[in-house]
């Protein structure tokens, strides 16, 4: 099996490639330890220290490492961690895959949430799981747009450029009732 690896925008995060399928479908995020339980392949990554947190995507992993940890320290155990999780044949996620994220608008505005989600999934999420992570819908009031970045774009040093330069201009080209695009937590 060979693993390649890509640089992503933020520094403290890089982006895995197996060569295979990771996720059938969707995303999922597991920023801490704990959060990775039903994952065997994210438990391993952790396991590998120095890792702050774990991103699946299709076919990619990006991790992002601690504070203080060099990457040419934890990538080999990282590029080990992934290698025996395959050999093992164990799921990647065991049960459900992913976490539900609640949305949050008024159902007048359901032509416009729709219009927003679909930009999102056409034109923003391909070139942002390019870079390692991806972006979610979180609702939508009095022209504001909720989104919440994952993976390498998690604190990324250009998330905020990202979202005010790029995917604020880009909705409020195409859908004039979007005022602003602001982020949220999980």
């Amino acid at each position: 099996m060979f693993i390649q690896t890509e640089s992503t925008p933020n520094p403290a995060t890089l982006k895995f490639l197996p060569g295979q399928q990771v996720l059938e479908a969707g995303t999922a995020d597991f920023p801490s330890a704990e959060a990775s339980a039903k994952s065997p392949l994210a438990t391993r990554i952790f396991a590998a220290g120095g890792v702050e947190g774990v991103f699946l995507g299709i076919d990619f992993i990006t991790v992002t490492k601690a504070e203080g940890v060099d990457w040419p320290h934890i990538k080999p155990q990282i590029l080990g961690a992934i290698m025996e999780h395959y050999q093992s044949g164990a799921p990647v996620i065991e049960g459900e895959a992913g976490s539900a994220h609640g949305t949050n608008f008024d159902e007048a505005d359901g032509e416009i949430v729709q219009q927003i989600k679909e930009l999102l999934d056409t034109r923003v999420r391909p070139a942002v799981a390019q870079d390692g992570g991806d972006i979610t819908f979180h609702g939508f009031d009095r022209g504001v747009v909720y989104l919440h970045m994952q993976g390498a774009c998690a604190g990324c040093p250009s998330s905020t450029l990202t979202l005010k330069m790029g995917i604020e201009n880009l909705l409020r080209h195409y859908i004039p009732e979007v005022t602003e695009v602001r982020p949220v937590a999980a």
